[in-house]
C-alpha cells in the first residue's frame, strides 16, 4: 500500500485559452500570463524561503502558449520561407518573455493571422515553468543551491528538466507536445530560457541588449574596434545607432563617456551596438575554439538574429597569399567535430548569396578595390575548421591531403561550427577572414612576422564586416531568411 502523502498543487487560475484575430492584443495577453505565472511563482518561493514549506503543497505555473488550428491545404505565397504552416493539423508553442520577444511574435503571429486567415488561441500550456527561471526576472532573489535551502526544492517547486530541454525541433527529431500539436517555432519556452540564462553568464551582458546582426571574432583587437566605431557612430545624429553597451551591461549615450574595465572579464566578452528597433550590431569575442563557438550560437539563436558572420584570423594555406589578404568562405570542410552529433558531417552548408554579396561588397566598399584587382587581397574557396590548434605538429601526409582534396584555401577553429550551427538553427550565416600565418610555408604566428600591410588590412577586417551588416540592415526579411535553410516540414516561425 502507497503511504506517501499526495501534495496539493497550488496554481494561479489562469482561465482557458482565449481566441485572438490581433496579433498586438495576443501578444499583449501572452505577456499577462507570463507575468502572472512568474510573479505567482516568486511570491510562493519568497514565502516558502522565509516561513518554510508547507507539508504536502506543491506550488506549480505553467508558461503561456500560441495554438493555431488550420483544417485547408490553403496555398501560401510560395516565395516566403516562414509565416505559414505546411499542411492542415494542430500546431502549438510555449512563450518565455514575451517582453523580450514582443516584436518578433506580433511578427510572427500577424504572419500566421495573415496567411491563414484563422484566429489563434492565448492561453496556458502544459508545461510548467521552473522556478529558477521565474525568479530570473527578480533580482532581489536567489535559487539556493539544492540542499543549501531548508526544504527540498524539487519536492516543493518545478526545476529545470534536461529530458524537455533539447533542439529536437531544429534537428528535425519528430517533436510534438503531450497532446499531439505540432511545433510553431524552432525552441520551447524552457529552452529559450535555458539558453538566457546562459547568456547572461557567458557574456556578462543581458539578453536584451543583443542586436539582429551579430559579428563573431577571436580576436580582441576587434574590441577596441567596435568601441571606437562606436564612439564615432554616436556621435553623428544621423546614425541611426542610439546607444553602445559593453560588458557588465555598462551603457553609454555619447561619445565620451569613459567605460571602466569590469573587474572579471566573462568567457565570452559581449558588445551591442544598438538600434532603436533592435537591428544594430552586435560583437562576440568568442575566444579559439569550436567548442566556444558551438557555445556562443547555441545560446544566441534563441534570440533569431538576422544574420551572423564570423571575422576572425586564419591560416593561409595557398603560397599565393599574403598575411592580410581575405578569404571570403563559400564552403566548409567541418573537422570541428562539436556538431556531428546535431548535423552529420555529409550535410552541406551552402553559402548564401545574400551573405556573401554584402560581404564582396564591404570588402569592396572598403578597400576600393573593385573586380578582377579585388582578388589581389581576397580569396574565395572553401574554409577548413578543425578542433586541434597545432595540427600542424602531427603526421602532415593526412590534414595536408585533406586540405587539397577538398580545394581548402584557409583553415582556422570556428568558422565552419558558427556556419554549421547557423544552417541547424536557420539564422543565415557567413565567414570573411583575415590570413594572419602561413604554417605550410614557413610564415608561423610568431611576434614580428606581421607586415605593414597585415597591419593595415586588420584595422579595415572589423569595419568591413560592421559595412556587411549594415548592407543586411536594408534587406527585407523574406528575401534574407534563405529558403535554404528550410526543411520539408518547417515551423512557421523564423
Amino acid at each position: 500500500m502507497n503511504t506517501q502523502p499526495t501534495n496539493h498543487i497550488h496554481s494561479p487560475d489562469q482561465g482557458t485559452h482565449i481566441p485572438f484575430t490581433d496579433a498586438t492584443e495576443a501578444v499583449a495577453h501572452l505577456q499577462h500570463l507570463y507575468t502572472e505565472a512568474s510573479e505567482f511563482l516568486c511570491a510562493r518561493f519568497s514565502d516558502t524561503l522565509a516561513s518554510g514549506a508547507p507539508d504536502a503543497t506543491r506550488f506549480r505555473a505553467f508558461y503561456p502558449e500560441i495554438r493555431l488550428t488550420t483544417s485547408t491545404f490553403a496555398a501560401v505565397d510560395s516565395r516566403l520561407s516562414f509565416g505559414h504552416v505546411s499542411e492542415p493539423g494542430m500546431y502549438a508553442t510555449t512563450i518565455t518573455r514575451p517582453d523580450l520577444f514582443e516584436n518578433y511574435l506580433i511578427q510572427q503571429i500577424g504572419l500566421l493571422l495573415k496567411n491563414h486567415g484563422v484566429g489563434v488561441a492565448i492561453g496556458p500550456s502544459m508545461t510548467p515553468m521552473p522556478v529558477h527561471f521565474a525568479v530570473a526576472n527578480d533580482t532581489a532573489i536567489s535559487v539556493p543551491q539544492e540542499g543549501a535551502g531548508e526544504f527540498t526544492l524539487r519536492d516543493v517547486f518545478d526545476v529545470p528538466d534536461l529530458a524537455t530541454t533539447n533542439d529536437d525541433i531544429v534537428n528535425g527529431v519528430g517533436f510534438t507536445y503531450e497532446d499531439g500539436a505540432l511545433p510553431l517555432a524552432p525552441f520551447t519556452a524552457q529552452r529559450i530560457d535555458y539558453s538566457l540564462a546562459r547568456l547572461s553568464h557567458y557574456t556578462a551582458t543581458d539578453p536584451a541588449h543583443f542586436q539582429n546582426h551579430v559579428l563573431f571574432t577571436n580576436y580582441q583587437f576587434y574590441v577596441d574596434e567596435f568601441e571606437a566605431y562606436a564612439r564615432v557612430q554616436l556621435a553623428d545624429a544621423n546614425s541611426g545607432y542610439t546607444s553602445f553597451v559593453a560588458t557588465g551591461n555598462v551603457e553609454i549615450t555619447d561619445s565620451e563617456t569613459a567605460i571602466a574595465p569590469p573587474a572579471k572579464m566573462p568567457q565570452m566578452p559581449t558588445y551591442h551596438l544598438k538600434r532603436a528597433d533592435g537591428s544594430g550590431i552586435t560583437l562576440v569575442n568568442i575566444g579559439v575554439g569550436p567548442s566556444n563557438a558551438k557555445t556562443a550560437t547555441d545560446h544566441i539563436a534563441v534570440l533569431r538574429p538576422h544574420a551572423w558572420i564570423m571575422v576572425g584570423h586564419c591560416a593561409g594555406l595557398r603560397n599565393s597569399q599574403r598575411l592580410g589578404d581575405f578569404v571570403l568562405a563559400h564552403a566548409y570542410l567541418r573537422e570541428d567535430k562539436v556538431l556531428d552529433d546535431d548535423l552529420p558531417v555529409w550535410v552541406p552548408v551552402p553559402a548564401l548569396a545574400e551573405i556573401q554579396v554584402a560581404l564582396e561588397t564591404a570588402v569592396a566598399n572598403v578597400t576600393e578595390l573593385e573586380g578582377f584587382e579585388l582578388k589581389r587581397i581576397m580569396r574565395t574557396g572553401t574554409v577548413a575548421s578543425f578542433d586541434n590548434r597545432n595540427w600542424e605538429l602531427r603526421d602532415q601526409s593526412g590534414p595536408v591531403q585533406r586540405l587539397s582534396q577538398s580545394r581548402a584555401v584557409a583553415l582556422d577553429m570556428e568558422s565552419a561550427t558558427i556556419a554549421a550551427n547557423g544552417f541547424r538553427f536557420r539564422v543565415p550565416y557567413g565567414t570573411l577572414l583575415c590570413v594572419s600565418d602561413k604554417p605550410l610555408h614557413g610564415e608561423l604566428k610568431l611576434p614580428g612576422m606581421a607586415s605593414d600591410f597585415y597591419k593595415s588590412q586588420v584595422s579595415r577586417h572589423l569595419l568591413i564586416g560592421i559595412r556587411a551588416m549594415e548592407n543586411l540592415q536594408k534587406m527585407p526579411l523574406e528575401r534574407l531568411h534563405s529558403r535554404k535553410l528550410r526543411s520539408f516540414e518547417e515551423t512557421a516561425f523564423l
